[in-house]
């Protein structure tokens, strides 16, 4: 069993940055792969990226490629995601989830795990 807990939302300006954590409980932290997906109101929830057990892969949408990165602390049994260049369609709850294999996925339905979610507003 896997407890989630992310942190870090908040209300930003455009173009600002924001750093989410996600703390995970439970053994094994690095034989998850681990992935952040968002959903903004009114919209399906969806992928946002992905990484892979050992931090080694790691694969995003196209509508963050090159503004947020995901990384992992497995010491930590903490990943996060960093944005970078925030846009007004970024806003969403962010949620963290963990796969029960190492191998990443942008697949909701791969992942075992989920938190209870972090609001991320950005303003125009």
């Amino acid at each position: 069993q896997v407890q989630l807990v992310e942190s870090g939302g908040g209300l930003v300006q455009a173009g600002g940055s924001l750093r989410l954590s996600c703390a995970a409980s439970g053994r094994s932290f690095s034989s998850y792969a681990m992935g952040w997906f968002r959903q903004a109101s009114g919209k399906e929830r969806e992928f946002v990226a992905a990484i892979g057990g050992n931090g080694g892969s790691t694969y995003y949408a196209d509508s963050v490629k090159g503004r947020f990165t995901i990384s992992r602390d497995n010491a930590k049994n903490t990943v996060y995601l960093r944005m970078n260049s925030l846009k007004p369609d970024d806003t969403a709850a962010y949620y963290c989830a963990a796969k029960g294999t190492s191998w990443y996925s942008n697949r909701e339905t791969d992942y075992d795990y989920w938190g209870q979610g972090t609001q991320v507003t950005v303003s125009s």
